[in-house]
């Protein structure tokens, strides 16, 4: 059995296995395993400097000859800027989230740039589809990092419901268990964020991969629900500090508070008051590996899972 979907047609890849475009977690030497293992990379671009964010970009061009992308996150002050740049460098596909990008989709799509927005409902989903998106993933509330409020399970078939373009399913997933159950949903394609965390070529400070690494079934919460922007994390001072605030209603103070904590945890290790941005798959990681055994371990256990599921459905 060979998983080949119109995402993997799409994208040029060997598997349908995306990597999350994680802010200050997913760098260019990440990405390009990811790509090199035959799934796609994505660097996350959140709020880098556009210099910083080329710099990447090079720097993966050196490190594969596959595809890649980006993730852009569309409230960032400067996207504008950072979207000429993409432009430039002739990256070949982005992901977006945190806004619309309406805005951008005629040049990224008039470069060739493949544009795969991230929903977390089927109303944007259509949306994006009518505006021209080539993809879309669907990303469930077990997400880390901002999340919306449907399940991967309930959300994934809903958008293949919806549109004719390919969904990739995102949110919970970290093995082939969980891949296999998302294209039997109908998705084409999964992305995994939490999982490549403990990849080998992730680059954030060894002290998160530890925490990803003891994490367990009830150690995520979701935060800032009051600024309208939901977090799940996992717990620690931090979190605690910022559900007082939810609780008080004080959304402006949470924002003050949340400022540059993803960074503080992802590089710096501050495992106490940095944000520790992951999804509820972290208890379900045990092991820090290379990216190419963890996509060829979520193809393999997919593929098996669909085969045993297929005999069975043939008794």
């Amino acid at each position: 059995m060979t998983l080949t979907t119109r995402i993997t047609t799409l994208l040029d890849i060997e598997h349908p296995v995306i990597q999350g475009g994680m802010a200050w977690t997913a760098t260019a030497e990440l990405s390009a395993a990811v790509s090199n293992a035959g799934g796609i990379g994505v660097i996350g671009a959140g709020h880098m400097p556009t210099d910083l964010l080329r710099e990447q970009i090079q720097l993966a061009k050196e490190l594969t000859d596959r595809p890649f992308g980006i993730n852009l996150m569309l409230l960032t002050p400067h996207i504008d800027d950072i979207v000429a740049m993409v432009l430039e460098e002739h990256v070949p596909m982005v992901t977006t989230g945190a806004g619309n990008p309406a805005k951008y989709m005629g040049p990224l799509k008039d470069a060739g740039i493949i544009v795969i927005p991230i929903v977390p409902s089927v109303a944007l989903a259509k949306r994006m589809e009518s505006i021209g998106a080539d993809a879309i993933i669907g990303e469930g509330m077990e997400a880390g990092g901002h999340i919306g409020e449907l399940t991967t399970m309930v959300l994934t078939p809903q958008l293949v419901d919806a549109v004719d373009i390919p969904v990739i399913a995102a949110g919970g997933i970290a093995d082939g268990r969980g891949a296999a159950a998302a294209f039997a949903l109908g998705a084409e394609g999964v992305q995994l964020g939490t999982r490549f965390m403990c990849a080998e070529e992730c680059t954030i400070h060894p002290a998160v991969k530890g925490q990803v690494l003891k994490a367990r079934d009830r150690d995520t919460i979701v935060t800032g629900r009051s600024t309208g922007h939901p977090v799940r994390v996992l717990k620690n001072k931090l979190a605690r500090q910022i559900m007082e605030l939810d609780r008080d209603n004080r959304p402006a103070d949470i924002e003050a508070l949340g400022a540059g904590k993803l960074a503080q945890a992802m590089r710096q290790g501050d495992i106490e008051m940095g944000s520790l941005m992951a999804g509820q798959s972290a208890a379900m990681v045990s092991c820090i590996e290379p990216a190419a055994s963890i996509v060829e371990g979520i193809v393999g256990e997919a593929e098996e899972t669909l085969r045993r599921l297929g005999a069975w459905a043939g008794q």
